[in-house]
Order: C-alpha cells, then sequence, then structure tokens
C-alpha cells in the first residue's frame, strides 16, 4: 500500500477535511494501533515533504482527493514508510535511470559543476538538481526535502 493509502486513511475514517496533529495521533497509535507517535510523527513529515499533506494553522488535510484513494478492509500500512529516505539518492537514482548513465559519471558531473562553476561554493545537492534541470528530469517532488537535507547537515 502507497503512503497515500496511510494518510488517506484517517480523513476517510474520521468524514472530516481537516485534523489536529493530537487526532491523528490518536487514530494511528491507539486508536488502530498502527504505530508508535514517533513513527506518526515520521509519517506526516514524509507526507508533508512528499506534498501529500497541508497545513494549516496547526490543522492537517489531504493535498489529494479522498475518493481516489481504495483502503482495503483490514488495511494496515507497511514499515516501508519509516526507511530512512534519502532524497540525494533518489534524485541521483532517477537521473541513472532516466539517462542511463553510472552514478559515478553523474557524482563526476556534479563534482566538476560544483568545482569549475561555483568555487566550490555550492551544495552536492544543489549540483544535483542543477544536473536534473540540464537533463530535463523532474525534481520538484524532492527539492523540499532536499533543502532540508542541507540544513540538517549545517
Amino acid at each position: 500500500m502507497t503512503l497515500k493509502t496511510a494518510l488517506a486513511a484517517p480523513f476517510y475514517h474520521s468524514r472530516v477535511q481537516k485534523l489536529g496533529k493530537s487526532e491523528l495521533i490518536y487514530y494511528y497509535a491507539f486508536d488502530r494501533r498502527w504505530m508508535t507517535r514517533d513513527e506518526v510523527d515520521l509519517l506526516i513529515q514524509r507526507g508533508i515533504e512528499q506534498n501529500l499533506l497541508g497545513i494549516d494553522d496547526d490543522m492537517y488535510y489531504p493535498l489529494f482527493d479522498l475518493a481516489d484513494v481504495q483502503i482495503p478492509i483490514g488495511y494496515k500500512p507497511s514499515s516501508s514508510f519509516f526507511d530512512a529516505h534519502d532524497p540525494f539518492e533518489e534524485l541521483l537514482g532517477r537521473i541513472t535511470s532516466i539517462t542511463g548513465k553510472e552514478p559515478e559519471e553523474i557524482i563526476a558531473r556534479m563534482n566538476e559543476i560544483m568545482k569549475d562553476e561555483f568555487d566550490g561554493n555550492l551544495k552536492p545537492e544543489a549540483a544535483l538538481v542543477i544536473i536534473a534541470k540540464q537533463d530535463g528530469i523532474e525534481a520538484l517532488d524532492l527539492l523540499q526535502s532536499l533543502k532540508q537535507a542541507i540544513l540538517k547537515k549545517e
């Protein structure tokens, strides 16, 4: 099942458009017993990173049509949502699969851009976005998580 299905479940079952964080925690951790509080936080964060959840005045709401999501009877989200998510690796993988080039070749190109065009004043994540843009590869969905990864390193 997808992240979208897991995020849709509390809104679908509650029949509301917006839920507070405490309501989401209650739904996932106590009512359904699907995950811990920390995992709920991570699920919410992943939803925001992937533009599936919006936030307005401490209330969360889906950025997709709930009617498009099928929640099967007996549904329980998988633990794969909590695996480490590395936007850099995801974008690198996307570039290599679309261009057919080896990761080493893309990394060399990234280092060249950082050194030659920006005198070493560019982060690897930003250089990878430039490569994606030059090759016509969509990276908008990863920009927020790439930005967060850069900020965590500083």
